[in-house]
C-alpha cells in the first residue's frame, strides 16, 4: 500500500512539473483562428502583421499590409521591423508550421501579444501582390 501510495505521489508530482513547465518555454504565443484574425486586422490598435514565407512566396501573393520577416531571418535578434515587445502582432506562413516556430521564437525573445493564425492556403480574404 505504501509502494502505491508512493508512485501516486511521484506520478502526480512528476505530471505537475511538466504542466508547469511545458517545453521549457515559459513565453507563449495565442494561436487564433483565421476569422478572428481577420476582425483584429480591422482595429486601429497599431498591429502588424508578419509573413513569415520566404520573398518568393510573399512576391507571389500576401495578406495586405504585411511585412515580410521570414521564419529563417529569426534568431535570437530583434527585428528591426518589430521595435515593440508589446505591440499586437498577427503572424501566418503557408500552412501553419513556420508561423508556430517564427511565433515561439518571438515570444522567447520577449514580445507579449503574438497571435499566430496558420497559413494563407486557407486564408479566404484578400491576397494583394
Amino acid at each position: 500500500m505504501k509502494r502505491l501510495a508512493f508512485i501516486l505521489i511521484a506520478a502526480v508530482i512528476l505530471l505537475t512539473g511538466c504542466s508547469i513547465g511545458g517545453t521549457g518555454n515559459s513565453a507563449s504565443y495565442h494561436q487564433i483562428a483565421q476569422e478572428e484574425a481577420k476582425e483584429m486586422m480591422t482595429k486601429n490598435d497599431g498591429h502588424v502583421i508578419v509573413d513569415v514565407r520566404r520573398q518568393d512566396e510573399y512576391d507571389e501573393g500576401h495578406i495586405p499590409g504585411a511585412v515580410l520577416i521570414p521564419n529563417e531571418s529569426i534568431t535570437d535578434k530583434q527585428p528591426e521591423q518589430l521595435p515593440d515587445l508589446n505591440q499586437v502582432i498577427l503572424i501566418y506562413c503557408r500552412s501553419g508550421r513556420r508561423s508556430k516556430e517564427a511565433s515561439q521564437k518571438l515570444a522567447d525573445m520577449g514580445y507579449t501579444n503574438i497571435y499566430e493564425f496558420g497559413g494563407i492556403n486557407t486564408w479566404n480574404g484578400e491576397i494583394e501582390k
